[in-house]
């Protein structure tokens, strides 16, 4: 019997932690987070990162798991979300996946092959970065439009981590990275799954983006990106590269002023929640709850989502 499965996923800011727990406590179920920055310890303001409190007695797997200097990628979170999965099966409870990283979700979900070294070639790679940071990002850009334009379309021109690397994947196999992702993506999954993906208007998002960003700086963002460099971390770091990190470290490093910085984290989230939806728009078998489908009411959202957790026999 295949094991029974529920993603929520969706923009960033669009209320998916509060639609997980009140989910979790109707089918009792427990969540893992999808999430590329919760993972890290002492990162909780910029990573907007659950409190015990918001948690409402819900267990949560993969927040605070790794130390900063730590590098976290889809083929780990691949294999702690599969060790996460069998614990909650074992304790009689269903998981519960959320997030708004696709890219790890289309991995777990398909069991896709992500090994870091497919296509990998360390002086071509050295040689890559040494261009980017030479060239910079506008050029490199350009050159992946080129060979990829579809790997173009879901990552963002400052991401050197993956420009560089679906440059250095075409490089050595002579084929664009979203193709082998594709090839993957061919697989049927071996979970019985719902794929929620909640969204709401546009702007709401947008408006609600904006205050978070302000409430994050309210709250201490730039104290806790200062104790993080204290601690020796610097933009080589993958955990600092970050939204709200890689910024507010750019402003305590002098580069940037604190307005500039907090202007791009709030710009780059927006383009970032635009991506998101483009990328659950390509996922297959996605249900979306369109918020104001539902009068922008958490229980008839919730309604809905059992209907369709039975209709899969999943409940």
């Amino acid at each position: 019997m295949p094991l029974p499965l529920v993603i929520v996923a969706g923009p960033t800011a669009v209320g998916k932690s509060d639609f997980a727990i009140e989910l979790a406590k109707r089918i009792n179920g427990e969540v893992i987070s999808a999430d590329s920055m919760q993972v890290y310890k002492g990162m909780d303001i910029g990573s907007a990162k659950i409190t015990t409190e918001e948690m409402q007695g819900i267990r949560h797997y993969l927040i605070d798991v790794l130390e900063p200097t730590e590098d976290f990628n889809v083929a780990s979170f691949k294999e702690l979300a599969q060790k996460a999965i069998s614990e909650i099966i074992s304790h009689g409870k269903i998981p519960i996946v959320a997030g708004g990283t696709g890219f790890y979700i289309q991995a777990l979900l398909y069991d896709i092959d992500f090994s870091e070294s497919l296509g990998e070639n360390p002086e071509i790679r050295s040689f890559l970065l040494n261009e980017y940071r030479e060239k910079g990002p506008e050029y490199m850009f350009d050159k992946l439009r080129e060979v990829d334009p579809e790997t173009a379309l879901i990552i963002h021109m400052n991401d050197e981590k993956r420009v560089v690397r679906a440059l250095e994947f075409y490089h050595e196999t002579g084929k664009p990275i979203s193709v082998h992702n594709k090839e993957q993506y061919e697989k049927q999954s071996d979970y019985n799954f719902a794929f929620f993906v909640l969204n709401d208007y546009r702007d709401k998002i947008y408006e609600k983006i904006d205050r978070r960003v302000d409430i994050m700086v309210e709250k201490g963002l730039v104290e806790e990106v200062k104790a993080l460099k204290q601690k020796g971390l610097t933009a080589k770091d993958v955990s600092m590269q970050g939204l709200g990190y890689k910024e507010i470290l750019m402003y305590l490093n002098g580069e940037i002023t604190l307005d500039e910085a907090v202007y791009r984290i709030k710009r780059d989230s927006r383009h970032f929640a635009k991506r998101q939806i483009t990328w659950f728009k390509r996922e297959k078998e996605v249900i979306w709850l369109n918020k104001y489908d539902f009068d922008d009411d958490l229980n008839k959202v919730l309604d809905f989502s059992l209907k369709v957790l039975k209709d899969k026999s999943i409940i």
